[in-house]
């Protein structure tokens, strides 16, 4: 069986060259969670540089309908980097595996915060900014099937996102009640609410926070989170664009090259 530090290998080496590769659990059915998150914070640390920093976390698994579908009752989380970022609203297709596109809700926080069972409002007053974001997601295993441990082993399939150019105050609105309208070129593809994180995005970063607490972590000042998806990804190939329209907020838009 191999080691963590070669699953580490294979993972790092996967995301770098964008290789698909076997599940993890194929060759290791017992690997746990904690490994699974060991694997995710080696691979991600293969990649950090001066040139591309550490800037936040990533929330998955944040929906009830992907909890049952996956088989578990609790969100996952995965790393951000400074070269995640995008910083024009467009990807390569040839760049990815396959790559899939959903919208979601980011916070910016301007006070370190850590801790468990926390309260919106303990959270609330952390938050600098809200921004509208989409993430583009890529699993590095074949097929995009992979297995809870394996998924959290490979960052979450985190990949890229693009931040909208609007910050907008905490206060701005109810972020539960933010209705978003997912285009697949021009065609409407999915709806959704931002309900559909765990009742409202504020619930993501409670839980965050509670996985982080058992590493004696939390979130620093300037770090960015994404909250989760709104609705379903959507899978896109060269030549596509979607956009995701979120009323008067504004829209976001990615188009695949």
């Amino acid at each position: 069986m191999s080691t963590i530090y070669e699953y580490v290998a294979r993972v790092a080496t996967a995301q770098s060259q964008n290789e698909a590769i076997e599940k993890i659990t194929n060759s290791n059915p017992t690997l746990t969670i904690d490994e699974a998150y060991e694997i995710q914070r080696l691979s991600v640390e293969k990649a950090i540089s001066a040139d591309n920093a550490f800037i936040g976390w990533k929330m998955g698994l944040t929906s009830k309908a992907k909890q049952v579908q996956v088989g578990v009752n609790s969100t996952i989380y995965g790393r951000l980097t400074n070269n995640m970022l995008l910083r024009q609203n467009e990807i390569v297709a040839s760049e990815y595996i396959h790559p899939r596109i959903e919208p979601e809700i980011a916070f910016t926080f301007k006070k370190a915060i850590c801790g468990k069972n926390l309260s919106a409002y303990e959270i609330w007053s952390a938050v600098e900014y809200v921004y509208l974001a989409l993430e583009v997601i890529d699993s590095r295993y074949k097929n995009f099937s992979f297995s809870l441990m394996d998924v959290i082993a490979d960052n979450a399939s985190s990949t890229k996102f693009l931040m909208g150019s609007q910050p907008y105050a905490p206060t701005t609105t109810d972020w539960a009640q933010v209705h978003v309208n997912v285009y697949h070129n021009n065609e409407l593809k999915y709806e959704g609410i931002g309900a559909a994180i765990l009742d409202h995005p504020i619930n993501s970063v409670i839980e965050l926070l509670n996985m982080l607490s058992k590493e004696g972590r939390g979130i620093v000042p300037g770090e960015i989170v994404l909250a989760g998806a709104i609705t379903d990804a959507v899978a896109v190939n060269a030549g596509d664009t979607v956009t995701a329209d979120y009323g008067h907020l504004g829209s976001l838009s990615i188009n695949v090259k």
